[in-house]
């Protein structure tokens, strides 16, 4: 009988997840302590930059949610533990030799399809960066169009507007690539993983 101590310990892949995790969100924490968030989210009157820290958050909980499901995978596979979430692994290692590569077939082509929502929200994290650039630098040179003549404070308060469609452009440019690059791996660590997972089952299939 398997302790719940050695069935976590098992879990190895998850445990990689939740410490890689664990980093993101200590360095937003100090991010947020150092009131560079705030900073962020108060000069960036677009809101594009909030709307990509929301998007990565919930990218992030379904990541966390799919590592967990390939743990349990993998631990199905080796150990034969079967449960609700696990049924294909179940079906794949009752199946006759003949079945196998079948049920290997259908089971790789379900997974590699979930990661594929995952790599598309990491593109549209850098693309929604990229309008916030757009559109920062849209508002930063608006203002020229109403110079009309050298008056300082008329000149003042247009440079004033101007850095804030900067600040715009800047924020938004740094969060999307920041955001989709934390993605980026993290579905990439999630391919790899599920890689390995199928190159087992192959290898039993072969063995068989």
């Amino acid at each position: 009988m398997i302790s719940d101590t050695e069935r976590l310990t098992r879990h190895q892949f998850f445990l990689r997840s939740l410490i890689f995790f664990g980093l993101v969100v200590f360095g937003s924490g100090v991010a947020w302590r150092e009131g560079l968030v705030l900073t962020m989210l108060q000069a960036d009157y677009s809101r594009i930059s909030g709307l990509i820290i929301l998007l990565y958050g919930l990218g992030t909980a379904r990541w966390l949610v799919l590592s967990y499901d390939v743990s349990c995978q993998r631990i199905a596979l080796v150990d034969g533990l079967v449960c609700e979430r696990t049924i294909a692994i179940g079906q794949f290692l009752g199946a006759e030799l003949g079945s196998k590569q079948d049920q290997l077939d259908v089971f790789a082509d379900r997974m590699l399809k979930r990661n594929v929502s995952g790599r598309f929200l990491a593109d549209l994290l850098l693309r929604l960066g990229l309008l916030g650039t757009i559109i920062g630098f849209i508002l930063m040179l608006l203002p020229i169009g109403n110079i009309e003549d050298f008056d300082t404070g008329l000149v003042q308060q247009l440079m004033v507007q101007m850095s804030s469609g900067m600040a715009v452009a800047l924020y938004t440019t740094l969060t999307g690539l920041v955001c989709s690059t934390l993605m980026r791996v993290q579905y990439l660590f999630l391919d790899n993983a599920l890689v390995d997972l199928i190159h087992d089952m192959q290898d039993l299939t072969n063995a068989a």
